[in-house]
């Protein structure tokens, strides 16, 4: 919108809450910090920092960066030889939760290919899918899940590469001795310029769709959250989530791998096994735990155990959770919405105010509270380092004007904002991110990708959010097309009523969505499971509802259901969860 009037401008966030605001001069000579000009440095060019480091341990070893490296080294040779003499072809590996993905990552980067993760979780005719769509040169695996890929390789007409069974063993025995032994890739040019990745969308809106990082996009992906999330060598993390995901990626992954820092890595989520690594179970003190990344779900599970094991031994509650509150630095939730009664309860379990954050496969991290700051329960913080964001509103002359509510930009620590003076109260609009962590463009799609940015450089993340101007933080209020139910004349956030509803003492989970009705546009419905041996009708539940929250946002139907079915994020497929109970809808 042309000739915007803005208010603020400049403005620094003064309260000791934001102690985001930092010394300028610290933060430029941060030396995990990249500025544009410099050279993109690859996560596996950083190994040689620490050569003789444990980087990571499975349930099969444990491996120094040097292991990795040469491990990575040979296999990049092996790459190599079955794609050919072209780089930038895409790469598609399937491996678990342990060495050989690291293996394998990196020696797609060294041999100058375009990594595409798989998950097993995936059935075959989606790999098929991805295998198509990606035009894939390569397909990777391990042993396990060589006759699967075997028959996507087939049916696509691809190449397939099956890892040594001992591949993570021989990682073990390579041991860098003279200095080019630690020399593997190809130039920094090549790295400044080109592609790294390549990870699919969920498809809740059609078939998924390919985001194109470069190399730059993850690098600046990864030092922004060294310096915003104090990572350092001697960090320790415990990573349960999958590796098909930013959160598993970046976050969880390469953040550690790149200070230098030890990854404790589990084949998957147990929630016995993660207790027992939080609480240092027959660990030395070396070993213990410092950092951890999860899923609102992964802490409900976690919060159900301890109930059912230590709610009843006071004592052996106060020593689990001192042993959390000292040991543990960092305790971080995302990829789904934190209900508030899971924060509060692990805030009761742990000592630890859980740091939340916003992120999409398409932009990484752009919002996240504070490390030293006060945390609030819902709120996702302010632009992280470099990021800019903005709550605009669609113009309904024109499908890709939008009219500027309030712009908030981090530039090394100093926060910036812009407030449109027309408006008043605490703007919500759409967010909208620039930054140079945000992707490059969708695979193959350039109407797709044209479609989700504006004619001013801004991309459209589709969610709905709310700054408030007195806290002077970000809320996320949901997807736009399925979170926002408009209901008689209200636009109403099916999260903020979830998040009321996970405070009844009956419910163990719930979903709200919005289902066609002629009188009212929308009718708001509450689809919840209920706790063990708990009961609940309609009326019930509105009454409660209404003592909770206004009442055009109490829910006009109640479905209760056994579960409801999330991915391996903790995320709900709303469309689908309709379709699936409400076929006539």
């Amino acid at each position: 919108m042309s000739g915007l009037l803005f208010g603020v401008t400049g403005k620094q966030v003064n309260r000791s809450t934001y102690t985001v605001v930092k010394r300028l001069q610290q933060t430029a000579s941060h030396p995990l910090i990249k500025t544009s000009q410099q050279d993109v440095v690859p996560v596996f060019r950083r190994a040689s920092n620490y050569t003789d480091k444990i980087a990571l341990k499975d349930t099969y070893g444990r491996y120094t960066y040097g292991n990795l490296f040469m491990g990575a080294k040979e296999l990049s040779s092996d790459i190599s030889v079955n794609v050919g003499r072209k780089n930038s072809e895409r790469v598609l590996f399937l491996c678990p939760n342990d060495a050989s993905y690291v293996l394998t990552q990196w020696a797609i980067w060294m041999s100058g290919q375009i990594a595409v993760p798989l998950s097993s979780l995936h059935p075959q005719n989606l790999l098929e899918y991805y295998c198509n769509d990606s035009n894939a040169k390569l397909l990777v695996t391990i042993p396990e899940y060589a006759e699967l890929m075997n028959r996507v390789a087939k049916n696509c007409n691809k190449q397939l590469l099956v890892l040594d069974d001992k591949l993570r063993q021989n990682a073990t025995q390579k041991v860098p001795s003279r200095q080019c032994d630690m020399d593997a890739g190809l130039s920094k040019d090549f790295y400044n310029r080109s592609n790294s990745m390549i990870l699919y969308t969920s498809g809740t809106t059609g078939n998924p769709k390919g985001v194109v990082l470069t190399h730059k996009n993850i690098v600046t992906q990864i030092t922004t959250l060294l310096d915003a999330w104090r990572w350092t060598e001697n960090d320790t993390i415990l990573h349960c989530l999958p590796l098909h995901h930013v959160h598993g990626i970046v976050n969880a992954l390469m953040c550690p791998l790149y200070a230098g820092a030890k990854i404790n890595m589990l084949p998957k989520f147990d929630k016995d096994n993660v207790w027992s690594h939080l609480l240092g179970v027959n660990e030395t003190a070396s070993n213990r735990i410092t950092t951890f990344m999860a899923v609102p779900t992964i802490y409900t599970k976690l919060i159900e155990e301890h109930k059912k094991l230590f709610s009843q031994d006071s004592k052996m509650c106060e020593h689990i959770k001192q042993i959390l509150k000292t040991k543990v630095r960092l305790m971080v939730s995302g990829s789904a919405p934190l209900p508030i009664p899971v924060y509060e309860k692990w805030l009761e379990i742990s000592g630890h105010k859980l740091l939340e954050r916003f992120g999409m496969t398409e932009i990484g991290m752009c919002l996240s509270n504070t490390y030293e700051g006060n945390r609030e329960p819902g709120y996702v913080g302010l632009p992280l380092p470099g990021v800019s964001v903005r709550l605009a509103l669609k113009q309904e002359s024109s499908d890709n004007d939008y009219e500027n509510l309030i712009e908030v930009t981090n530039c090394n620590g100093q926060i910036n904002i812009k407030k449109n003076k027309l408006i008043e109260g605490n703007p919500v609009g759409e967010l909208h991110v620039k930054g140079e962590s945000v992707f490059k463009e969708y695979f193959n799609r350039p109407q797709a990708t044209q479609k989700e940015f504006t004619e001013d450089g801004w991309f459209k993340t589709g969610d709905l959010a709310k700054f408030n101007m007195d806290k002077e933080l970000f809320k996320m209020l949901g997807r736009t097309s399925v979170d926002i139910i408009k209901c008689g004349g209200y636009k109403v956030s099916a999260l903020e009523i979830e998040t009321h509803l996970l405070g009844h003492p009956k419910v163990a989970d719930t979903a709200v969505v919005g289902l066609k009705d002629e009188t009212w546009g929308e009718i708001i419905c509450a689809i919840v499971v209920l706790k063990p041996e708990a009961t609940m009708d309609q009326e019930e539940m509105r009454e409660w509802a209404k003592t909770k929250m206004p009442e055009y946002t109490v829910p006009k139907q109640l479905k209760i259901v056994q579960q409801i079915d999330k991915n391996a994020m903790g995320k709900i497929n709303k469309k689908e969860l309709i379709k699936k109970l409400f076929p006539e809808n």
